[in-house]
């Protein structure tokens, strides 16, 4: 049960340093780029926008991994204990 424990430590460290590093590259990304504008879809749009947009999937795809991952293992537990 301990190893279990440690394995759901493990990786909720690593989600919580996976946003903190998105967090600070998105960061980064506001501060340095410019306040130029581009044509996207014939709509001007904040240059700094499209890479924070980026990122966000990035964050918005190890979100759901992390609670995929979740459900697997809860169900994987249950048909253990049956």
């Amino acid at each position: 049960m301990e190893s279990q424990q440690d394995g759901r430590q493990k990786r909720d460290r690593k989600f919580w340093i996976a946003m903190l590093a998105y967090a600070i590259l998105a960061a980064a990304i506001w501060f340095t780029l410019g306040e130029g504008t581009v044509f996207v879809l014939g709509r001007p749009v904040e240059i700094r926008l499209i890479p924070l947009f980026i990122i966000g999937a990035f964050v918005f795809r190890t979100y759901m991994a992390r609670e995929a991952d979740k459900i697997r293992r809860s169900s994987e537990n249950q048909a253990e204990e049956l």
